[in-house]
């Protein structure tokens, strides 16, 4: 009689799970000497620049917020921010985002990686969430290190809003922090790109820098003569929107608008990212990208993607500048009542309200042959008010700067004694006239 001998038991493979995929993809990334500098120059390289910069006479006045660095710590943070979503941050996800898949198809370490975790989907998910906690703790850094900075070398002091009025210290930090936060969508938006661009184009040195070269294109459409709905369907929009927090009340509305763009972006830039992944063919060592495949299902989605969302806000936005005479006069004039108050205040007068002053503004652009909208250099505006118990109404004359983006320069243009430059004996130091020149911002969208 023969014995039957039974077979052992076939042992049951399994795919790594996520989280022993991110930790390892997160040490990988962290191991790197590239990422490591990123981290320690995001922690004290912007303390050293608010720190040298707010300690010098001559501030960035061209800088939103720039020409208050003596005035208030807080103003430090918020002039990081347009420095970095102009530059830095697109730099850091292309540097960070933008190789997590490369870097792979260079060191042709593919095969290993799928023996060891079996399965392309939990290897997307794992690379995305460990470069996405980077990116993340990068910008944290840059948070840190300016607020910290600033406090230090300034103080904790108040912050005059992109409308002249002051906004304590617990509301310039609520506000400051906001501001980041909202930053964070574009950034995600853009590590999306990164990633798109490192799976479609392999060891392409392009993968590296679309991220880079993205924001930049959208910073040059941002200063061109678009139609709002266009500016609002980038999803770099919400790297400038974040001024609307600095007035009163806030200028919410454009900056929800950047935000949701934002994450949609991120989030169908990172669906296509992994769409291309997933159908990979890893057999193949010498695989670099497919041309064909990044054009159709990378680059056409997401030109689809602008259409699409430029037709949707246009109703909302119209097709102008979003720039007009009215909006430029109740702007001007709401920001000069609220700057002359403070610059009573600091002159020791008798205080008055804006009820009071009843402020008015009439400004021009390019003289009575242009028509009064759109941005400019040549805006003009003859600013009126009244005091109490004086017949005769004050005036003063300010030249306007406006950007494509709403925000504007003004600079007071006589009489001397009200908006030329002496400065201003205050309990911080000696302080320009705060109706001399000073910043603003348009809202693009129609005020109702």
């Amino acid at each position: 009689m023969t014995a039957v001998v039974a077979a052992p038991d076939t042992p049951v493979v399994r795919p790594v799970p996520i989280t022993r995929g991110y930790r390892f993809e997160l040490a990988k990334l962290l191991s790197q000497w590239r990422i490591r500098v990123l981290v320690v120059a995001c922690w004290l390289a912007p303390a050293v620049f608010v720190a040298v910069i707010s300690s010098q006479a001559s501030l960035p006045s061209d800088t939103l917020f720039g020409r208050m660095m003596h005035a208030s710590g807080w103003a430090g943070p918020l002039v990081l921010l347009g420095f970095s979503g102009s530059w830095a941050l697109p730099l850091l996800t292309s540097l960070v985002a933008g190789d997590v898949f490369a870097s792979e198809d260079r060191l042709g370490t593919w095969r290993h990686l799928l023996v060891a975790v079996r399965s392309p989907r939990r290897i997307f998910v794992s690379k995305a969430l460990s470069s996405l906690t980077v990116i993340v703790v990068l910008v944290i850094g840059l948070v840190v290190s300016s607020t910290v900075s600033g406090l230090l070398v300034v103080g904790n002091r108040q912050l005059i809003g992109l409308d002249g009025h002051l906004l304590s210290p617990g509301d310039a930090a609520g506000r400051v922090l906001l501001a980041w936060l909202c930053a964070l969508a574009p950034t995600l938006a853009l590590a999306a790109i990164g990633l798109l661009g490192s799976v479609a184009m392999g060891r392409s040195p392009m993968g590296l820098l679309l991220p880079a070269v993205v924001a930049l294109a959208m910073q040059i459409v941002q200063q061109l003569p678009v139609a709002v709905a266009v500016r609002l369907a980038l999803p770099g929009y919400a790297f400038i929107s974040w001024n609307g927090l600095f007035t009163s009340p806030a200028q919410r509305g454009p900056l929800v608008i950047g935000v949701v763009v934002s994450l949609v972006w991120a989030v169908v830039a990172t669906g296509l990212a992994y769409f291309l992944f997933v159908r990979r063919d890893f057999t193949n060592p010498a695989h670099d990208g497919s041309g064909r495949l990044a054009l159709t299902a990378g680059l056409v989605p997401l030109v689809v993607l602008l259409g699409l969302s430029t037709a949707a806000l246009a109703p909302v936005t119209g097709f102008g500048s979003g720039i007009d005479q009215d909006k430029v006069q109740r702007s001007v004039a709401i920001e000069f009542a609220h700057l002359y108050r403070l610059q009573t205040k600091q002159l020791n007068r008798a205080d008055v309200t804006e009820a009071q002053l009843q402020t008015a503004a009439e400004c021009t652009k390019g003289g009575d042959q242009v028509a009064a909208r759109g941005p400019g250099n040549d805006w003009r505006c003859v600013v009126s008010w009244h005091l109490p118990g004086v017949a005769v109404a004050g005036s003063a004359i300010y030249q306007l700067d406006i950007n494509p983006l709403g925000r504007y320069v003004a600079d007071g243009d006589g009489p001397k004694e009200v908006n030329g430059f002496f400065l201003v004996r205050t309990p911080s130091g000696d302080e320009p006239n705060p109706l001399w020149q000073f910043d603003g911002n348009i809202e693009l969208l129609p005020v109702k």
